[in-house]
C-alpha cells in the first residue's frame, strides 16, 4: 500500500521502489537499501550502551549531586528510567513489525507526515554528527591527564581512526562497539562492589553508612532557598537524568540491519533499558552514599578524570592509583560513544534518504553493505572539534552542541506520538495485534505516560533561566526546540504537505513476514 499525494502538494519522497521479496529471508526490504542484516540482539544491545553509558553517567553526576543531593538524584534517575521505558516499550512494538534503517524517523514521515520525519529526522540526525565532534575534544582533554599533548593531535588521530572503523562491515563494527561498551559495564560494576567494601569501612573514612543522607542531608537547595529550593534542584538534574538516559533508543537505529528482528529486536529492547537502567540507579546509590553533596571537586568543571565522583570517592577512601585506572576507563567511554556517534548518525542519514528527505545518493552502499557517502557526511562534522582549539571557536562550538541538549527529549515524544498513531492504523487497516512480534504493555496509558513527561521536560529545560533571566542560558537550552520547530515550518511551506490518512500508510515496506 502506498502513500497518495494530494493533488496541491509538491512530493517530499525521491522514489517509489516496489517492495521485492527475498525467499530466504524472513525480511522484505527495497533492493536499492543494500544495508546487510548481520546484527544480533547483543550487537543492538552494546551499541545502545555505548552510546548511553559516557561522560554523563561518569562525570555529569558530580555537579549533579551538588545540586540536589543523594536522594533527589536518585529519584530523578528511576523517574526518568519509567519515562525512558514507555518510550523503548512504544519503540519496540512498532520497530519489530517495521524494522528499518533509522526507525523512528521513517515511522514520523510515513504515519504521521513527511514533514514531521523531516524535521525529527534532521534535528536528530545533526545531534549524534555534533556530539561526535564532542567526543573527539573530551578524548584529547582526558589523555591531557597523562601528557600535555595539542589536543588537535588526538583529535586527527581519533577522527581517523573512527571514519575508518565505520567504513567496516557492520558485522564487525557490532563487535568492536560490544568489547569497547563491556569494558565500561565492567568498570561500573567493579564500581558497585568497590563502593560496597568502602561503605562498610574498609577506607580511611571507616564505616559511612548512610551519615551523608543525614548531613549535609538528602536534598539540596539550588537557585532558591526552602522547599522551592529543593524542588528546583531535583527538576534540574531530572533534566541531566534525561540527558544521561539519551542513546537508548538507539536499538531502533540499527533496525534494519538486524538478523531475524522479530527476535532480536524486543530482546534488545528489554536487555538494554533493564541493563542502563540497573547500572545507573546502581551506580547513583552508591555515589549518592559514599561522598557529600557539598564536598570539594564534585562541581569543579574539569573533564578529566579528577572531576569524576567516582575517583572522588576512592581518594576520600585513600585508594591513589584508582584516578589513572578510571581515567582509562573514561578515554573507552568516549571512544566508544564516538564509534556509536558516527554509526546512528549516518543510519539516520540513510532513513531520511529511503524517505526522500534527503538526497538519495546517501543510501548508496559500497560490496560490504556500508552507506559510505552517510558515512563520510557524518564523519567531516566531527572536524568541527577542531573549532574548540581557538577561543573564538569554543564559543560558536558550544552553540551548535546546544543543539543536541533536549533533542532526545523532542524526540521520545514523537516516538510516543508515532505509536498512538501506529495503533491507529493497525486498527483502520484490520491488522491485528496478534500479527505483532512485540507488544508494548499498558497501552495506551503508559505512552501517554512518556509523551506528557517529555513534552513537559522539554518545555521547561531551561526554567532556570526564568527564576534569574538570563538569555544566554534561554537560547542554550530552547535553540533545538526553536530549531526543530523552524526545520517543520519551512518544510511545511515549501513542500505543503499534509497528515497521511490511516488507511492510506504504507504498511508493506519493510515489514517483517514470517515463511
Amino acid at each position: 500500500m502506498a502513500i497518495s499525494d494530494s493533488s496541491g502538494e509538491k512530493s517530499p519522497r525521491g522514489s517509489n521502489e516496489k517492495v521485492v521479496g527475498n525467499p530466504n529471508s524472513d525480511v522484505e526490504v527495497g533492493p536499492d537499501t543494500g544495508l546487510e542484516r548481520t546484527l544480533s540482539s547483543r550487537h543492538l544491545q552494546f551499541i545502545a550502551v555505548g552510546a548511553t553509558i559516557g561522560t554523563g553517567l561518569f562525570l555529569g553526576t558530580g555537579s549533579a549531586l551538588s545540586k540536589a543531593g543523594p536522594v533527589s538524584l536518585l529519584i530523578a534517575f528511576v523517574f526518568m528510567g519509567s519515562v525512558v521505558y514507555s518510550v523503548m516499550t512504544s519503540l519496540g512494538e512498532m520497530a519489530a513489525f517495521i524494522p528499518v534503517a533509522g526507525s523512528f524517523t521513517a515511522y514520523a514521515t510515513r504515519f504521521i507526515d513527511p514533514t514531521l520525519g523531516f524535521s525529527m529526522g534532521w534535528l536528530y540526525w545533526f545531534s549524534w554528527s555534533i556530539t561526535f565532534a564532542l567526543e573527539l575534544t573530551a578524548a584529547g582533554l582526558i589523555i591531557q591527564f597523562w601528557t600535555p599533548l595539542s589536543v588537535g593531535i588526538w583529535i586527527a588521530i581519533f577522527w581517523t581512526v573512527f571514519t575508518a572503523l565505520n567504513y567496516l562491515p557492520v558485522r564487525w563494527f557490532g563487535e568492536i562497539e560490544m568489547w569497547f561498551s563491556m569494558i565500561k559495564v565492567i568498570t561500573i560494576i567493579g564500581f558497585i562492589i568497590f563502593s560496597i567494601c568502602i561503605n562498610a569501612g574498609v577506607g580511611q573514612e571507616g564505616y559511612i553508612g548512610f551519615k551523608y543522607w543525614q548531613h549535609p542531608g538528602p536534598f539540596q537547595e539550588y537557585v532558591v532557598e526552602g522547599a522551592t529550593g529543593k524542588f528546583v534542584g531535583f527538576w534540574a538534574v531530572l533534566v541531566t537524568a534525561g540527558f544521561s538516559y539519551q542513546g537508548t533508543e538507539l536499538v531502533g537505529v540499527g533496525a534494519g540491519e538486524t538478523a531475524n528482528p522479530r527476535k532480536a529486536i524486543p530482546e534488545a529492547i528489554r536487555w538494554t533499558f533493564w541493563g542502563i537502567f540497573g547500572l545507573f540507579v546502581s551506580t547513583i546509590f552508591f555515589v549518592g552514599i559514599n561522598i557529600p553533596a557539598n564536598a570539594d571537586g564534585l562541581d569543579s568543571g574539569k573533564t578529566d578524570a579528577s572531576a569524576s565522583p567516582l575517583v572522588l570517592i576512592a581518594v576520600r577512601a585513600g585508594v591513589s592509583v584508582l584516578p589513572h585506572i578510571l581515567n582509562a576507563v573514561l578515554l573507552t567511554a568516549v571512544l566508544s560513544a564516538a564509534n556509536s556517534n558516527v554509526y546512528s548518525s549516518s543510519r539516520l542519514l540513510v532513513a531520511l534518504a529511503e524517505e526522500g528527505l534527503a538526497p538519495a545518493f546517501m543510501k548508496k552502499t559500497n560490496r560490504l553493505g556500508t552507506p559510505y557517502w552517510s558515512v563520510a557526511c557524518c564523519s567531516v562534522l566531527g572536524l568541527l572539534s577542531f573549532l574548540n582549539l581557538s577561543s573564538g571557536g569554543t564559543v560558536v562550538f558550544n552553540w551548535l552542541l546546544n543543539i543536541s541538549a533536549t533533542s532526545a527529549f523532542i524526540t521520545w515524544a514523537l516516538i510516543s506520538v508515532c505509536h498512538l498513531r501506529f495503533r491507529k492504523i493497525l486498527k483502520a487497516q484490520n491488522v491485528q495485534l496478534g500479527e505483532l512480534p512485540y507488544l508494548a504493555p499498558m497501552f495506551p496509558y503508559l505512552t501517554w505516560y512518556g509523551l506528557f513527561f517529555n513534552t513537559l521536560i522539554t518545555l521547561t529545560s531551561g526554567f532556570t533561566a526564568f527564576i534569574r533571566w538570563d538569555t544566554s542560558d534561554f537560547f542554550s537550552a530552547y535553540v533545538s526546540l526553536i530549531l526543530f520547530v523552524v526545520l517543520y515550518v519551512v518544510h511545511k511551506l515549501v513542500y505543503r504537505t499534509k497528515i497521511v490518512p490511516v488507511d492510506q500508510v504504507d504498511l508493506s515496506r519493510g515489514r517483517v513476514h514470517e515463511y
